[in-house]
């Protein structure tokens, strides 16, 4: 009896010993290690808290280097992006400025005063000095014009703007002339000059051929394959602008052969009274298929400069340009007696204007820059 209590004592010690280990580690404390497909149930991308990490976020759109007011100081040098024209380190830029008239005919505007007016009061970043190559007695550089008066005031223009922190753009201003081959001589001459004379400065584009006109793009594609590399040669990362048939208004032939060049942009002209929704179309198509455009003229009136005046195009167009991040320079501040200029005729001074010196063109123009640009 004695040895069956001592059995039983001692296992009932022993089932108490047993049950003491079971109940010694905690119920969530597993038996074994992890396994490996346990450790592959917490990804790498969790957090510590165990909640997932937010999903990588889209890489932030390129800046722009634009305060409404983009300038040689802040932005630099100018390069092509993309389709687009960008600052020296590749984020977007605008240029929004006025065209001079006839150089020879506008030198009256090419002074400190006028220059300071532009940039600090109204917002222009560009100013484009329009060089006629073709005209009757001083007007035209190649038809007898005095080629270094001609050249004076595009060096005197270029200090200006430099001076006031905008870009310039040198234009050869084909008009008449039509086919840009005709005095190509003269460009090739004129352009080795003006790359030679700036290739080291920030704010300088150049313009190869205004408006040609009576010619195909084959034909004015000759004339920029000269040309293009004569600035290249001197001047290996300005910004080229060339233009296009039909009075630069021909991107769609441009769009399906363009030329092999970086840094370039295709001139666009249009008059908001002649240029409507058709051709603001064909500038929406190119522009989504990548093609640098830059409108280094337009105007609110006709094509031919003169009446009407239709500011609600004008409107429109800006409002596209603005979208599509393509600059554009206004035809033209001046006091020529026609609606397309930006100062009334009956003003005889060249700085310090009023409102009630511009025409309604200017106004709208003061009105637009204001708009657009912040101080």
């Amino acid at each position: 009896m004695k040895k069956r209590l001592s059995l039983l004592l001692a296992v009932i010690l022993l089932l108490s010993a047993l049950s003491g280990c079971a109940s010694s580690a905690p119920a969530s404390q597993p038996s074994e290690a992890p396994s490996v497909e346990t450790e592959s149930a917490a990804p790498a991308a969790e957090a510590e808290d165990g909640s997932a990490e937010p999903e990588a976020e889209e890489p932030p759109a390129p800046q722009i280097c634009d305060d409404g007011r983009a300038r040689p100081s802040s932005c630099g040098r100018l390069q092509v992006v993309d389709g687009k024209l960008c600052d020296e380190s590749g984020e977007s830029v605008m240029l929004r400025g006025v065209s001079t008239n006839s150089l020879i005919t506008s030198e009256g505007f090419l002074n400190d005063a006028l220059f300071r007016e532009l940039a600090e009061d109204d917002g222009v970043n560009l100013v484009r000095l329009a060089m006629y190559t073709y005209g009757v007695g001083v007007i035209g550089y190649s038809t007898g014009g005095d080629k270094d008066r001609h050249k004076a005031d595009i060096f005197n223009g270029v200090e200006l703007a430099r001076q006031h922190d905008m870009y310039v753009l040198i234009d050869w201003h084909i008009l008449s002339d039509g086919d840009p081959n005709r005095y190509a001589d003269d460009a090739e001459a004129f352009f080795a000059e003006m790359a030679e004379r700036y290739c080291d400065c920030d704010n300088v584009l150049y313009e190869i051929c205004n408006e040609p006109n009576g010619v195909d793009w084959p034909t004015v594609r000759q004339y920029a394959d000269r040309i293009i590399p004569v600035i290249r040669e001197r001047d290996p990362d300005s910004v080229i602008i060339v233009g296009d048939p039909q009075w630069s208004s021909d991107l769609g032939s441009v769009a399906a052969d363009p030329l092999d060049y970086d840094n370039i942009l295709y001139t666009l002209h249009f008059y908001a009274a002649s240029h409507g929704d058709d051709s603001r179309a064909l500038v929406e198509q190119v522009s989504a298929q990548g093609l640098p455009i830059f409108v280094t003229e337009y105007g609110v009136t006709a094509a031919t400069g003169g009446f009407p005046r239709d500011l609600e195009s004008a409107d429109k167009w800006i409002e596209l340009l603005e979208r599509e991040r393509i600059s554009y320079c206004m035809w033209a501040f001046s006091t020529s007696p026609e609606p397309c200029s930006a100062v009334r005729s009956s003003v005889l001074k060249y700085s310090g204007f009023e409102t009630e010196d511009y025409t309604q063109t200017g106004l709208w123009l003061l009105e637009t820059l204001a708009k657009y640009n912040t101080k």
